[in-house]
This record gives structure tokens, sequence and C-alpha cells, in this order.
């Protein structure tokens, strides 16, 4: 997995993706906290809202992002949008309504929203060998996790000595950090250059991830780690600070074990990927997220008061585990599945699309905690992602085989640049080759 540091630009790509998501995970804290602040029972349906409104600017934005990219410049818009973001964050604990809290969750979304497919698709550019881009897609993973468990902790012990609106300062010495490093590095300009600004180029990369069967498989997974993924990422707080009635510190703590679960299964993920495929551990991943967090609601009814956070925690870390092993080998999906040219198209439909399900799920998530209660929401959410991922798996029936990498296995041959017609080999071969019946 890091062997991919060894790219000078790669580490410092890394780096930057590492402090700018550490500044995002602090400010989803304090956002929560100050959504439960300013509307105490209120919170989770705020939440929800609050979160909807951003996947709304990835479903809107996210497809125009290689094309804004080609125009600006794609180190440019790395860098104005880590920039916007700070503006953006250092300006929240000014902020004493939901109304205006909308607003710049919006401007901060937005500039995420460009930044994440663009950043996504310069990966494949540094890291050519598909070895070391499995392991840079791992990385990659682990940044998130990294975050989600680094995150709460660094937040914990701010909490001892400041506010909760503290956290948003954090946040903009991460995304001007994230500036700089990107500043100091040149990235690859793309092997071939997006040919017209039309709808039809922009919607090429829809078009791929609704035809492609492996790529509406994990589309659909997307739809399932939605809905299960919101019990995570919309109710921790409400849950821990309104239903429980427990403290800021308690609420970090259980995403502190949702963050570990996620860095174990990125940690192990490229030696079993190698060895059995993305498509199983995939799907595997799915079932044991959706089985741990059904059990919410008999833990939240029957466990003992005194270790409601233990099991809780648990259950949030097994619900890790099987978070990052669906998320961590998206991106080797899509490489294999679609050639080079059309990878930042890709990307940028699956960003776009796969937040389009978690705009669904974070209202409905929030909303129904409130209309309903925490227990049979959890339920309701772990249940719609078990049958989604029934679909995922018959949609995805026969994942296609991973080509060795000729770059690192000497007995393949690149066919495709070799004349078959000058070649020494059988007519037999040259008819399994192109495909003719022999």
């Amino acid at each position: 997995m890091f062997i991919a540091l060894r790219h000078r630009i790669f580490r410092r790509l890394f780096a930057a993706h590492v402090v700018a998501l550490l500044g995002t995970g602090l400010s989803t804290l304090a956002i929560g906290f100050l959504v439960f602040d300013i509307s105490g029972d209120n919170a989770a349906a705020t939440m929800g809202t609050l979160l909807a409104i951003k996947m709304l600017t990835y479903l809107l934005l996210g497809p125009f992002a290689p094309v804004i990219a080609q125009k600006f410049g794609a180190k440019r818009l790395l860098v104005t949008t880590d920039i916007a973001r700070a503006a953006v964050a250092v300006t929240l604990p000014f902020i004493d309504s939901i109304a205006a809290a909308y607003a710049l969750i919006f401007v901060l979304q937005s500039a995420s929203a460009l930044f994440t497919p663009t950043f996504q698709a310069a990966i494949p550019t540094v890291v050519t060998d598909r070895k070391q881009y499995t392991g840079a897609l791992a990385l990659s993973r682990l940044a998130y996790d990294l975050e989600a468990l680094a995150s709460p902790s660094i937040a914990g012990f701010i909490l001892v000595i400041a506010p909760s609106s503290a956290l948003f300062f954090g946040t903009g010495v991460g995304f001007l950090g994230s500036a700089m490093l990107i500043l100091s590095v040149v990235l690859p300009k793309p092997s071939e250059p997006v040919r017209a600004r039309t709808r039809t180029e922009i919607l090429r990369g829809t078009r791929l991830m609704l035809t492609v069967p492996a790529l509406r498989g994990t589309l659909t997974l997307h739809l399932a780690l939605a809905a299960v993924g919101a019990i995570a990422m919309v109710l921790t707080v409400p849950l821990v600070r309104g239903g429980l009635g427990g403290s800021e510190a308690q609420a970090a703590g259980v995403l502190v074990a949702f963050g570990l679960g996620s860095i174990v299964s990125a940690a192990i993920m490229t030696p079993i990927v190698t060895r059995i495929g993305p498509r199983p551990y995939m799907l595997s991943g799915l079932l044991v997220m959706s089985a741990a967090m059904s059990g919410v609601w008999p833990a939240l009814a029957w466990a003992p008061e005194s270790q409601i956070y233990v099991w809780l925690s648990t259950i949030w870390f097994v619900a890790g585990l099987g978070n990052s092993a669906v998320l961590a080998p998206m991106g080797r999906v899509v490489r294999d599945s679609v050639e080079d040219a059309d990878l930042p198209h890709v990307f940028a439909a699956q960003f776009s699309l796969a937040h389009g399900w978690w705009l669904i799920s974070y209202p409905v998530a929030g909303w129904g905690a409130t209309i309903w209660g925490f227990g049979p929401m959890t339920l309701m959410l772990s249940g719609f992602a078990a049958l989604a991922l029934i679909v995922a798996a018959r949609l995805w029936r026969d994942p296609a085989p991973i080509a060795p990498d000729p770059t690192t296995d000497p007995t393949t041959t690149d066919l495709s640049t070799t004349d078959l017609s000058t070649t020494d080999l059988s007519s037999a071969d040259k008819e399994r080759i192109h495909g003719t019946p022999q």
C-alpha cells in the first residue's frame, strides 16, 4: 500500500489530502455541535437538511469539474477551492442562525464538489502502475479513515480548553495547508484533453456509469451505503447528545470507533483485493455494515445504561470496517472499467451520482429519526441497504478480470501496439486474438 509514496508528487498530494480532510472533519463535528446548540430536539432534522444541501451541490456541480479543470487548470482549481473553503470555515463561528448556516454550507460544499473529483482524477495521472495505483487508492481511503479517527480525537482535546466554535479555525488551517502543498507540485497534463464543452461531453461519464455493468453495480452499492452510512453521519451527535444525554466527548468517542474500524479495513485491503478481487470484498463489506447498524435499536432497547456507549462504539467500529471495504476499492473498479481518457468524466459522474443517493438518505435519516425515533429509523435504513445490496450483486454478476500490468509482468505482451500481420503467430492465434471464429 505504501509503495505509492515513492512518487514525490503523490506524497505531497496525499499530504494535502490529509490536512484538508482533518480540517473538514473538524468542521463537520463543529457543525453538528452548533446545530444541536441551536436546534435542540430538532437537531437530527436540521443536520439532515444541512448535509442534504452538501449533497445537492455535489450532484449539481460534480459533473462539471473536469470541464472546469480543463479550462481553469487542475492545479489552479484545487488551490482556489481550498482558499474559498478556508474563508467560509473561519466565518462559520460567527453565524447564529440556521438560514445563514445553510447559505455558507452551500458555498463551502460547492468548492468541495469541484475539488474532490479533480483531485481523484489527478491520482492516476501521477501513479500509473496498476499495483501502485491500488495502493494509492487504499492510502486515499485511509486518509478519509484517519480523518474519522483523528478529527474526533483532536476535537476532544480542543473541547477541553475551548468551545466547539474553535474547531472551525482548525478547518481553515487545514484548507490553507492543503493549498500550499498543492502549490508545491507540478501536476502532469492529461494525456487527452477534453475535446468539447458540450452537454454530450459533460454527460459522458454519466452514460458510462449507467451502461457499464461493473459501474452500474458500484452505483447501486453507493445507494446501499448512503442508506446505512447516514446513520453514522447524521444521527451520531443527535443520538448521543440528545437521545442519550451524553457529552460532546462521548459523541466524539463513538465516531472514533467508526474511524478505527475503517482504518483496519483499509490497512488490510490490498492483499485481500489482490487475491479475491474487488467485488467480493465490497459486497461483503456492505453486508457487514448493514448487519452492524441493524443492531442499534436492540442495543438502545436492551443494553444496560452503564454499557450503552460500549455497545454503540462496537457497532460503529464494525460498521466502519464495512464502510471502508466498500469505498476503498471503488477507484480500482472505475479504472479497470473504462479507458484512461474517460477517467476524469467517470470519476466526476460517480462523485455526483453517488452523492445523489446521500442527498436522499441524509434528510430521510434526520427527519425520520425526529418523527419515528432513532431505533426504528436505524432498522429501516439498514433493511433498505440490505435490499440494495441484493440488487447490486445481481447487476454486477460477472466482474471483468483484472488485466496484468505489462510494466510489472514480464510475461505480458501489449498486443494493442503490436502489428499482428507481421508478428510470428499462428493463424489460429491471430483468429483467437481478433475474436473471429476458427
